[in-house]
């Protein structure tokens, strides 16, 4: 859970590319780390591939074409990144890139996301068991957008798309972006949606506490995700499958005040005829299980279902370390219930083998 100024700082002092983890291949500084045991998960017997929904790197030959900087160090793969993941117990990362590339013109857009798809791809490949991606693309270029994702997942076999939860002044619902939802309908993968911190909260939530990121993002997220409902998008777009990171944000709280006010207010929902009430448009999408506490986890089961939600970490950021025990440990959960979320449900979405 992090804000756009987490990843980019700066400009651009170096190319050096991503790093590929392996036995022969590892970072400098890692070289001397000591092997760690790694971490199987079962469930009543049964070993479950876990899928990490949530984990992010960046490439600083993408960043330096806008002049930026990889930040933290830690987005750049490094063997480390194995070596936690199997303490942690996660087999597979699916990785995502939160966009820093929305102003750039068609033309800069157009060689970052190609770099970027064409790396994230490398990676995968390199380490095909441990690693998927999804996809990049230029939002604000909604027809080059959808050029994007499609090469990136036919050609270069990315599991995905990821997007953040606004495009400079347009919320995702804008019909600017329909050809992109329908893109992604069609080719039937799941979009990893990811807060990138409004503007608009940098004046009331500065100041300690970091709240920008700590109550902006998952608030950046509920807005996204309403527009969606309340303008009709999901309706347009029934097969459309989103995930959204830190559980939903608010919104799977207090969705309810959502249909109450289409009662209250009426005349506040009439635009567009929705075919459903807002709530029941939340067990269709997927949640990462970025929540803190089991009472959080068993709340959002209790609104959405179980088999909506996919184990997340936001590594390598040291948001969630228990993330698997969090899961393990809810006891009303069934074996399927439990695996799923574990892993089984991601792996369908994304095509992972067993």
């Amino acid at each position: 859970m992090h804000s756009r100024r987490d990843f980019l700082s700066g400009a651009a002092t170096g190319t050096a590319g991503v790093l590929f983890t392996g036995c022969d291949l590892v970072n400098a500084r890692h070289a001397h780390a000591q092997p760690v045991q790694r971490r199987e998960v079962v469930v009543n017997g049964r070993r479950v591939k876990t899928v990490d929904i949530h984990s992010h790197c960046a490439f600083p030959e993408a960043n330096a074409l806008m002049g930026l900087k990889v930040n933290p160090e830690s987005l750049v793969m490094s063997a480390e990144r194995i070596q936690q993941m199997d303490a942690q117990g996660i087999d597979v990362e699916a990785l995502s890139i939160n966009p820093f590339w929305y102003k750039a013109d068609r033309d800069v857009a157009e060689k970052l996301i190609k770099l970027q798809n064409e790396k994230l791809a490398e990676l995968c490949a390199a380490q095909p068991d441990r690693f998927v991606a999804f996809a990049t693309v230029a939002m604000q270029h909604p027809d080059l957008a959808v050029q994007q994702l499609e090469e990136g997942v036919k050609k270069l076999g990315l599991r995905g798309m990821s997007v953040g939860t606004a495009v400079g002044d347009d919320e995702l619902a804008n019909p600017k972006f329909h050809p992109i939802w329908a893109k992604a309908e069609e080719l039937g993968i799941l979009v990893f949606m990811h807060p990138i911190a409004a503007r608009e909260f940098e004046r009331r939530l500065r100041g300690n506490g970091g709240l920008v990121n700590v109550i902006g993002n998952p608030l950046d997220t509920t807005i996204a995700l309403s527009h969606m409902i309340f303008e009709g998008t999901l309706d347009r777009y029934p097969g459309l499958k989103i995930c959204a990171s830190h559980g939903g944000g608010y919104l799977p709280s207090y969705a309810a005040r959502s249909d109450a006010g289409c009662v209250t207010f009426p005349d506040r929902c009439t635009a567009v005829q929705l075919k459903k009430k807002p709530t029941e448009y939340l067990r269709q999408l997927y949640y990462d299980t970025i929540m803190f506490t089991p009472e959080a986890m068993r709340h959002l089961i209790a609104e959405v279902g179980a088999s909506q939600l996919l184990l997340g970490t936001d590594y390598p950021f040291p948001w969630e370390k228990k993330a698997v025990d969090y899961i393990l440990n809810q006891s009303a959960l069934s074996d399927a219930e439990r695996a799923g979320m574990l892993g089984d449900t991601a792996a369908k979405l994304l095509g992972i083998k067993a």
